[in-house]
């Protein structure tokens, strides 16, 4: 069988763009494109309390590429269309979008299963469609509607799916309740681990300090991660902290730091986190260096405290979506065209989900109680006044 590598260097002496698309057409002639591998060398990696860190390579399939794409580019989508939404008051109240990001939340789910547990702080949206919900629920839920995926109670912070946790409003809150799921996944004995996020923002709050301790002291299964995109809200990491080096926070925590812009290299250092955990070595700390585009939350134009040309730089040089979707084409391992119809179904979707945002019905009043607790028989729910009285059912 011819190779890849054979087929590169038969046609090597033609220009670039006629290289590209010879052996594009061989590929899909042949039906090899499904076959091929890529292995990436991967950015180094910075450790803490480690002998030894993730590897320096990484395996990429087409297959994966192609699924990491396409989950990529649906929160790029989605919350770009939520920006929309919000500028025309259709999504009210408070609205963290997640551009720019999104190989965080792509890169973990490749390095964890659907049956480890992730808990995260209010930009949840891309989580919420990793984890298993779909574009349309979680766009219902930006509108409040009834076919939202916490059924319009929740709205932008406050999503769930099994397994996840969501979406949490307070500030820091959610790192402790992500390590009271690893004490649960410790207790059942299942193999299974918590990841808990958290912000560079949020990293100076005392409650995580307080469980990274509990949590080595009782060699919990979690592993704690902060996104570090730069800005704790408008205020740069440099006037926020006093160590900026937030994969040391955890002190007698081992830390990686890895370039969360990279899918490849969060999906590797995720591998190498949930390994530790799951041979009972007890809690990691995880770093990501990311970027977020949009402002801290929709009320912040995100330009009062960096420049556009710092934005614009890192979408030129450091875009994650850009980043994997070059990594295919030099090497042979998707079309251009192939990712052009990928694009083309994204924007659908989006646009479906939009739409069925807009007209589904905003949840009746006498749904105001339900969902109290789950598999519980109906009962009365005490209204603002004495005299009113609500039902909940689960």
């Amino acid at each position: 069988m011819i190779t890849l590598d054979e087929l590169q260097r038969s046609t090597a002496e033609v220009g670039d763009s006629v290289h590209r698309t010879t052996i594009s057409r061989i590929l899909h002639k042949s039906g090899l494109y499904g076959r091929f591998s890529l292995c990436v060398l991967l950015q180094k990696v910075d450790l803490h309390r480690l002998e030894e860190g993730p590897p320096l390579t990484a395996t990429l399939t087409r297959e994966e590429g192609l699924k990491y794409y396409r989950t990529m580019q649906t929160i790029r989508r989605m919350e770009l269309k939520a920006d929309q939404l919000y500028k025309q008051k259709i999504i009210r109240g408070f609205c963290h979008l997640y551009d720019g990001q999104e190989a965080c939340a792509v890169g973990i789910e490749g390095g964890i299963t659907l049956s480890d547990h992730l808990i995260t702080a209010y930009r949840a949206h891309g989580y919420t469609l990793t984890r298993g919900g779909t574009v349309r629920e979680i766009m219902a839920e930006l509108t409040g509607r009834r076919g939202g995926i916490a059924k319009g109670k929740g709205g932008s912070m406050h999503m769930y799916t099994k397994n996840f946790y969501g979406g949490n409003g307070i500030v820091g809150a959610q790192v402790p309740l992500g390590a009271g799921v690893a004490l649960a996944c410790k207790y059942l004995g299942n193999d299974q681990l918590c990841v808990s996020l958290y912000g560079d923002g949020a990293a100076n709050q005392g409650q995580i300090f307080e469980t990274y301790n509990m949590s080595s002291l009782w060699k919990l299964p979690i592993i704690f991660i902060c996104e570090n995109n730069q800005y704790a809200m408008g205020t740069s990491v440099e006037r926020s902290a006093a160590s900026t080096e937030y994969y040391k926070r955890g002190d007698y925590i081992p830390g990686i730091r890895v370039d969360g812009m990279d899918v490849l290299c969060v999906r590797e250092a995720t591998k190498f986190a949930a390994a530790h955990c799951r041979s009972g070595k007890g809690p990691i700390l995880m770093e990501l260096q990311t970027y977020r585009y949009h402002g801290h939350s929709m009320s912040d134009p995100g330009v009062s405290y960096r420049t556009r040309e710092e934005i614009q730089e890192v979408r030129s040089k450091s875009d994650p979506i850009s980043m994997l979707k070059d990594r295919m084409l030099s090497n042979n391992m998707a079309s251009i065209e192939e990712l052009k119809e990928i694009d083309i179904a994204v924007r659908k979707e989006i646009e479906d989900a939009a739409q069925f945002a807009t007209t589904d019905p905003e949840p009746p009043l006498d749904d105001l109680c339900s969902h109290i607790f789950a598999n519980d028989q109906p009962f009365e729910v005490r209204g603002a006044t004495p005299w009113t009285k609500l039902t909940s059912t689960s």
